[in-house]
Order: C-alpha cells, then structure tokens, then sequence
C-alpha cells in the first residue's frame, strides 16, 4: 500500500501580504465542503484560517480581503463583531465560541505555502 502525500501548495507571493493589511483568499476542502480560507500577515509572521466565524458559521471578511480593524491589531467579524488574534487566531472577545480554524502556513524565497493536513486539503485532492 502507498502512502498518498498531500503536495505543499504555494498561495501567494510574500510581498502580496502586509502586517495588518489585506488577506490573500484561497479555496480549500474542509469537513466535505468547499470553503474559503486567507491568509495575512501579522508583524513578521503570515498565518491563515478558514473564512468562517466561530459564532455563526459565515464568512467574516466585509469587504474582500479585509478581515483586519482599524488598527490592524485584531482580526474581525463584520457580522457580528467577534475579535481574533491574528497570530494564533484565538477568541479575543465578543460573541465567539472557540478560535478560527488555523491552517500551516509557511514562508521561503519570497513565496507563501499551504501546508495541507488530514482535515482541511486542496481542492483537487
């Protein structure tokens, strides 16, 4: 019996992310559904989480690629004005039930990369 490998999938270059600023979205299979996911940068790192607030599960962003406050300190719902952590994506206050959805990001030669595991995998996978 073989061993399937999920592929490292590159999402985005890394000058395409900003501390604070836009999320790069990206498509990802998670519990049998589609769904999207982001990434961004928060101080030196990047990380990325699926597009789904842990209130009620919608998407957060209210315009594209603007998950981000004012201040670029806090991811938020623009629903329901639930507050995450952008480097752990931790519930950080309002009306969460738990933390995002963390996805493996990494970072080498200029290129941000997906790292997909057992629960959330590509979509042609």
């Amino acid at each position: 019996m073989t061993d399937s490998v999920t592929p490292t999938i590159a999402v985005c270059q890394s000058d395409a992310l900003h501390h604070g600023g836009r999320a790069v979205a990206f498509d990802v299979r998670y519990a049998g559904q589609t769904c999207q996911a982001f990434a961004i940068r928060y101080q030196d790192g990047v990380h990325a989480y699926l597009n789904r607030c842990t209130h009620v599960a919608m998407e957060m962003n209210y315009q594209p690629g603007r998950f981000f406050d004012d201040t670029g300190s806090w991811l938020l719902c623009a629903t329901h004005g639930a507050a995450y952590a952008p480097e752990t994506g931790a519930c950080a206050g309002g009306p969460c039930r738990g933390g995002l959805v963390k996805l493996v990001l990494s970072e080498c030669d200029g290129v941000v990369y997906w790292h997909p595991d057992s629960r959330l995998q590509p979509l042609d996978f």
